[in-house]
């Protein structure tokens, strides 16, 4: 997020005593007019844990090192961005990236989420006309952009597909609302089935609800958003032969806490949610039966005084640590995870070498950590040792307006 303030993205408002903040991106003035998505074609273009756990074995020598895909998202309408998806690859072994060709005809796409048949990815267009995009991608690691659908809302900045892949979610930041879109065998989207507008009261400093994610449990009975102007997790059960969404609990973070996103531990039964305006990061419990998330008190990101803003927190395979991403001062805060998921203690802090990261992903094993960092336009990487240190691996890797970066398996 930031710079430059931006009317439905946040945190475009700073908690009470806290210095005003810029916005998610750097839309100068505001909104920018819609742009007009492409409904399809070619999309080829410019190129542009625990202890316990292993390390990873060494390639044998003369052995040909394994590589697998990586997409970038960015912001095509700000001055410095890219033109559509980034594509790159990544070694497994090192985490070097080598880039690819960038996916035209996809406008604003600041998040990104892979299909889990892998055949399909999806992207938000973060912009005032909110939209999400289909893109097919072949066996061969071509691209195709299937079309896009309004998503009834402003700014849409998360999506995700649901665990059947027969639904795709997506939060819309700027009109604190969520939708739903059925997905056809191709990958491709159909017309909106429900939109669901938050309602709880803002929060200190905040002009309405925000929602800035939207994810399934991992029990797959629930699904799960969270708003930032409300300081509110909302849970919803998702009818999935009609695609609608039916309210089923709330959870109330502290007032101007500003909840942004938050990761499940793979038993399911505890989620770890980043608090972007009073510098924590919330343990909470989860009720499979129930879909009611509880809230524990707000956890130190050990980044000392000052505002950190964290933006995303991840969690190993194995459950056995949680990183996140701090944009004010450019680091990474590593916590061991205990009581089998319901507590974590901090362990340390390390420079993220870049400039404000939006966004941290882990590789499908765990080993790699990705940061995209928008202010500086890069992502880096980090190998992730056996008892979860970070060790940044290679040169940051230049992305115009790094906002997402989703590693492929």
């Amino acid at each position: 997020m930031k710079p430059s303030p931006h009317p439905y993205s946040g945190p475009e408002r700073p908690a009470p005593g806290l210095p005003a903040l810029p916005g998610r991106r750097g839309f100068l003035g505001g909104l920018l007019a819609t742009a007009a998505l492409a409904a399809a074609g070619p999309a080829l273009a410019t190129p542009a844990h625990a202890a316990a756990r292993p390390a990873p074995a060494p390639a044998p020598p003369n052995a040909p090192r394994a590589t697998r895909p990586l997409l970038l998202g960015t912001y095509t309408s700000e001055a410095g961005g890219g033109t559509g998806i980034g594509t790159a690859a990544y070694d497994t072994a090192t985490g070097a990236i080598t880039p690819g060709p960038v996916i035209t005809g996809v406008d604003n796409p600041s998040y990104l989420a892979l299909h889990p048949s892998g055949s399909t990815v999806y992207a938000v267009a973060e912009q005032e006309a909110g939209a999400v995009t289909a893109v097919g991608r072949a066996p061969d690691g071509t691209y195709e952009v299937l079309g896009s659908r309004p998503t009834g809302g402003s700014g849409t900045t998360h999506l995700s597909v649901h665990p059947s892949g027969r639904w795709l979610l997506s939060a819309n930041y700027g009109s604190g609302s969520v939708a739903v879109h059925p997905i056809a065998e191709d990958g491709s989207l159909g017309e909106r089935t429900d939109l669901v507008t938050h309602s709880s009261p803002p929060g200190p400093g905040q002009g309405g609800p925000h929602a800035h994610q939207i994810v399934t449990a991992p029990d797959g009975g629930h699904v799960l958003a969270v708003d930032l102007g409300t300081d509110t997790v909302y849970t919803y059960t998702l009818d999935e032969s009609a695609g609608t969404l039916t309210e089923v609990s709330r959870a109330a973070l502290a007032p101007g806490s500003g909840p942004r996103h938050l990761a499940f531990h793979p038993d399911g039964r505890s989620a770890y949610l980043a608090c972007e305006l009073d510098n924590t990061l919330v343990v909470c419990a989860y009720d499979p039966a129930t879909g009611a998330l509880t809230p524990g008190p707000g956890q130190s990101t050990g980044t000392g005084s000052g505002t950190s803003y964290p933006s995303q927190p991840v969690v190993t395979g194995d459950g056995a640590y949680v990183y996140l991403a701090n944009r004010g001062p450019n680091s990474l805060t590593r916590y061991a995870v205990e009581d089998d998921g319901a507590a974590v203690r901090l362990l340390d802090t390390v420079p993220v070498g870049g400039d404000w990261p939006r966004q941290l992903a882990l590789s499908p094993d765990s080993t790699l950590l990705f940061a995209a960092n928008q202010r500086s336009s890069t992502v880096t990487v980090f190998g992730v040792g056996p008892d979860g240190s970070l060790t940044a691996a290679g040169d940051p890797f230049p992305a115009p307006v790094a906002v997402c970066v989703l590693p492929l398996p």
